[in-house]
């Protein structure tokens, strides 16, 4: 049977040449005021799911997997990983689609050699240039992502060079998102509601629970985007997040029974412009400590909510999200609010939580409360947000919350649907 899409779901905003100049104008800007000569900026191959290492995208507005040398006073050139990168170029380009890149600035492969050449080419034997990879991207990429091997090499081609890691900088930068890129996420997270509603509208009962996860993936893939893998656990009392076990261990998926939940965690991804949809999901009436978690959760996401404005640092929003949490005798079992587009920070990391778990002194000890990351950035509109919140009484986790989006005076919250608990008829549980 072919299911009828949401004719709304067909008008897909897209990436103009007037995109492509703002972000290009505000590298050259950035270089200029940095006091650099180039940028050098390195991205993570296009299956890296849930929040890639990807900057490279946001000068090509092409596949991610490529390596971008930007001279300040000229056009970008990428250097492709393979030959297949061309094709789609050239076949792109001969179907009209908006090509950022000309073929002229395109090289390939991206190997140490080929980024030797390129330097050399553009006379940056001896200048400044701001790199983006070698600066920590936690929590996958601790220590950057550039080869060990491809960067040495580097160093010892151009002793005369400054290379200097720009990364978070950059990401500063760019965050306040241009008004392409806001429209590109409402219809992100437009199709993240939609593969939420899909899934609630096949959890029951009987059901594998590989069928709820199927579910929101097609209705994801059905509306012209490639969701990266959720995170998606059931059970009476979940408490994990990460990829469902069967995708990584052969096992059978769980058949769904009555009480169980479905906690996941569902990511869009519309042109690089990021969208997180957390997601509760009960299956007939849950325990009663779900409510009471719930109702904690909520209360943080509604101080979240009055709190992601303008001229406000991200530590004291993270403060704000946090003080229902102070005194209501559970535990918050994960970080409550994380930048979007690029993901570069996290709050609220809370204290040893999985220490209040059955059988966890088994495993390693956290590191300790890890502090809000770059907890002294400043809110501006158009910076968007996973405001994710969550609670636990006993074993019973509520995890809720969508993306917002900072706007001039009130914020824009693009997802009051996954802010509630869900019953898996679709009907919401409570207002």
């Amino acid at each position: 049977m072919v299911r009828a899409i949401d004719p709304t779901d067909s008008a897909v905003p897209t990436f103009s040449m007037t995109e492509r100049d703002r972000r290009w104008d505000l590298a050259r800007a950035f270089m200029a005021r940095e006091g650099l000569d180039a940028l050098l900026v390195f991205g993570e191959h296009e299956d890296a799911g849930p929040a890639p290492f990807a900057y490279d995208t946001w000068f090509t507005n092409g596949r991610a997997g490529t390596t971008v040398v930007f001279p300040r006073d000229g056009e970008p050139v990428s250097l492709l990983p393979m030959e297949m990168f061309t094709k789609d170029h050239l076949e792109s380009a001969r179907r009209g689609d908006t090509i950022w890149i000309l073929p002229e600035n395109l090289r390939m492969p991206r190997d140490s050699r080929v980024v030797a050449d390129t330097l050399s080419e553009l006379g940056l034997g001896k200048a400044a240039i701001g790199v983006v990879g070698l600066e920590p991207y936690p929590p996958w990429h601790p220590e950057g992502i550039v080869p060990y091997r491809l960067w040495n090499n580097v160093l010892a081609e151009f002793p005369a060079a400054e290379f200097t890691p720009v990364a978070m900088a950059l990401s500063r930068l760019i965050m306040p998102l241009g008004a392409e890129e806001i429209a590109v996420v409402r219809h992100s997270a437009h199709i993240g509601d939609a593969m939420v509603r899909a899934m609630v509208e096949t959890a029951a009962a009987g059901v594998l629970e590989s069928e709820v996860y199927a579910a929101g993936m097609a209705a994801g893939h059905a509306r012209g985007t490639t969701p990266a893998a959720m995170h998606f656990w059931t059970g009476p009392d979940p408490l994990a997040s990460g990829p469902p076990p069967w995708s990584y261990r052969p096992q059978a998926p769980r058949v769904l029974r009555d009480g169980d939940i479905v906690s996941a965690e569902v990511f869009s991804n519309v042109a690089g412009r990021h969208t997180q949809h957390q997601v509760t999901i009960t299956i007939g009436e849950p325990h009663e400590d779900l409510w009471r978690a719930a109702d904690i959760a909520r209360a943080a996401y509604d101080a979240g909510l009055d709190a992601v404005r303008p001229g406000r640092t991200f530590g004291a929003v993270v403060a704000d999200i946090r003080k229902p949490y102070a005194a209501a005798g559970g535990w918050e079992f994960g970080p409550s609010i994380h930048t979007l587009n690029p993901m570069i920070a996290a709050g609220g990391f809370p204290n040893e939580a999985s220490r209040r778990m059955a059988g966890a002194d088994r495993y390693p000890p956290e590191d300790g409360h890890r502090p809000t990351m770059v907890a002294d950035l400043e809110l501006e509109p158009g910076m968007t947000f996973a405001l994710e919140p969550n609670y636990v009484y006993g074993r019973q986790l509520a995890y809720l919350g969508g993306t917002v989006i900072v706007g001039d005076d009130d914020p824009i919250e693009l997802n009051p649907y996954t802010a509630q608990v869900l019953r898996a008829d679709g009907v919401p549980t409570r207002s």
